[in-house]
């Protein structure tokens, strides 16, 4: 790899993307920004499967699984931004708190 970059630094890379995720999908109370951070999580994902197959050998299982995930983070962000505009449709808020009233 140009520029002697290893393994160890793009784990570093996804452990960080990870952290970020995390924080947002904990720290916000929008729907939006919980999507978002679910977004970044499994692109720290993709970056591990990347890493892994180009360090591991250079097959192409990790491209494949990395493509799998990218389908499935588009399917996931439409079905999640259809659920928050019916969400909103409703109450007029997209705060995850307000959707407990929901149920009645």
């Amino acid at each position: 790899m140009p520029g002697g970059l290893t393994l160890n630094h793009f784990l570093v890379l996804s452990l960080i993307v990870f952290a970020m995720g995390l924080f947002c999908v904990m720290s916000r109370r929008n729907a939006i920004g919980i999507l978002m951070g679910v977004e970044l999580i499994l692109n720290s994902a993709n970056i591990n499967y990347l890493a892994f197959a180009f360090y591991g050998g250079g097959r192409y299982d990790g491209q494949i699984f990395t493509i799998f995930v990218i389908m499935l983070a588009a399917a996931e962000a439409v079905v999640g931004l259809a659920i928050v505009l019916a969400i909103y449709q409703d109450l007029r808020t997209i705060d995850v708190d307000a959707t407990e009233t929901l149920s009645g």
